[in-house]
């Protein structure tokens, strides 16, 4: 029941997030912390749900994880308004890897019941 609820809540995240990653930068939405952080922040939780929806396929819930971050930052290439980084896309991967690893850990452990 867990999974199924993070695998849904994981998905609709990362459709979230490429929504606002590739949309002219006047209509993004702001939390007030600054770019660097809601960019941690997002991916942070993209990967721990992907972490903790995925016991079976992991390898390719990492990677896919990882490929979004890389990938996002590659489509902001479409818009005039954005201005892509490759060091913007390696923390973008990197916060999904650990938010990742932290999602399996939890699970591992059983923290979050059966």
């Amino acid at each position: 029941m867990h999974r199924a609820v993070f695998r849904i809540t994981a998905w609709l995240l990362l459709i979230a997030i490429v929504a606002v990653t590739i949309v002219p930068i006047g209509m993004r939405p702001h939390s007030g912390l600054g770019p660097e952080p809601e960019r941690i922040a997002a991916f942070l939780a993209l990967g721990l749900l992907f972490g903790l929806a995925n016991d079976r396929n992991w390898m390719l819930a990492l990677g896919l994880v990882i490929v979004t971050g890389l990938g996002i930052e590659a489509l902001q290439m479409l818009s005039p308004t954005r201005h892509p980084t490759l060091e913007d896309a390696v923390i973008k991967a990197l916060a999904g890897s650990v938010g990742f690893s932290a999602g399996r850990i939890i699970s591992k452990k059983g923290w979050l019941g059966r």
